[in-house]
């Protein structure tokens, strides 16, 4: 009898497995996570690869002169550069930092100074607001 039973179940089963719709589609099941990974692409990789480049672009063009603003918040002029990930600035008159090529935010107008009051002209327009 057990036989019997087994082989009249079989076929039964195998049948609802071809008659389901949701077996097969293999492909349309990763179709979802497929789009999600695409639209992640583009709304947060490919933008911050743009502003690391930017961000590289404008730590390799640094010349002496520069006024910059680091990481830390330190505003000064670039008055040596020392290697290729070193630079020495100049924050205060006769004070020098060196701080890492890496932790430059940004580049800040050049400022004029007065010469009648020796006062220096501040511009609030700073380069790199991100």
């Amino acid at each position: 009898m057990f036989t019997v039973l087994s082989q009249g179940v079989a076929p039964a089963v195998a049948a609802d497995v071809v008659a389901d719709p949701t077996a097969q589609g293999g492909f349309a099941s990763f179709l979802p996570f497929i789009l999600v990974l695409v639209i992640f692409y583009f709304m947060l990789i490919r933008p911050q690869q743009r502003r690391v480049k930017q961000h590289q672009d404008m730590v390799g063009g640094l010349k002496k002169g520069d006024r910059i603003i680091t990481g830390g918040g330190i505003v000064g002029t670039i008055s040596k550069l020392e290697s290729d990930d070193m630079i020495q600035v100049q924050i205060a008159e006769g004070v020098m930092v060196t701080v890492a090529r890496t932790t430059i935010l940004g580049l800040l107008p050049v400022t004029s100074s007065d010469a009648s009051t020796g006062k220096v002209k501040k511009s609030k327009q700073v380069a790199n607001d991100n």
